[in-house]
């Protein structure tokens, strides 16, 4: 029986899906069985970010009820189960997220963890994923405006008895004017799961379809979510240095022979 994590944030632009896809490729890595799936119905981009657009059938069928939640599974990068939304205007008029909870019974035979990419905010589409779901990772960046909306997901999730495991804090760039991890975790009361920071190949990724665990897994985002998904399975795992780092270290040593 799969469990059920719902990444959620209080508004967008956090960073929520590319950490959705990622996270679920890093708990593949871990040798999890991972479906994720893109209840953003209205605004999906899962599919984009995997890249597997221009799927035929995705989740807005299903919800819809003109096809199976197995005719909308599809394999992703690095062996992830995908379960795309679907851009079609069409499809998501016809969708009924009353249905998703159905959806997600039947998903729990296929995987041990089913990632769910919430809609962003506390709208109707938003409270129905969340509620579905039995554990919730919240998404912030490090400033005030997320920390505020991201403070309404809490209350919610707490509301629906949904087990909140922790924040991740996106984009930092450590720049002065950012809130620091340990006052976050004071004003959300939820423990600090991860911080990944700001990192130019998350963009690259972006424009591959491919998540960036899988094209640059040395760079600093992909080393910050594979320790995450290494917390949240149990796991030990050692971060590689960086190209940049490895070259310098061999350089030095090249100059002074190793000596320390």
């Amino acid at each position: 029986m799969a469990i059920t994590i719902a990444i959620a944030s209080g508004k967008g632009g956090t960073g929520k899906t590319t950490i959705s896809a990622n996270l679920s490729v890093a708990l593949s890595k871990f040798g999890k069985d991972v479906i994720v799936l893109d209840a953003d119905i209205a605004m999906a981009n899962l599919e984009l970010v995997m890249g597997l657009d221009g799927k035929p059938i995705t989740l807005n069928d299903v919800l819809a009820g003109s096809a199976s939640v197995e005719q909308a599974i599809y394999e992703g990068p690095g062996g992830v189960k995908v379960v795309p939304a679907g851009v079609s205007l069409d499809s998501f008029k016809k969708a009924k997220p009353e249905k998703l909870l159905e959806v997600l019974s039947k998903l729990h035979e296929l995987g041990d963890i089913i990632i769910i990419d919430c809609p962003a905010g506390i709208g109707k589409e938003a409270l129905t994923a969340i509620s579905t779901a039995e554990h919730l990772i919240l998404i912030v960046n490090p400033e005030i405006s997320s920390i505020t909306d991201a403070l309404k997901v809490v209350a919610i999730a707490r509301r629906f008895e949904t087990n909140i495991l922790g924040t991740i804090i996106n984009r930092t760039t450590m720049d002065d004017s950012e809130l620091s991890s340990k006052a976050i975790e004071t004003i959300l009361e939820v423990p600090i799961l991860g911080v990944i920071p700001e990192d130019p190949n998350v963009r690259r990724c972006a424009a591959f379809g491919e998540p960036i665990v899988i094209r640059y897994p040395n760079s600093p985002a992909s080393q910050a979510i594979m320790q995450i998904a290494a917390r949240l399975t149990g796991r030990e795992y050692i971060p590689k240095q960086t190209e940049e780092k490895s070259f310098i270290k061999k350089f030095i040593k090249g100059l002074f022979g190793g000596r320390k």
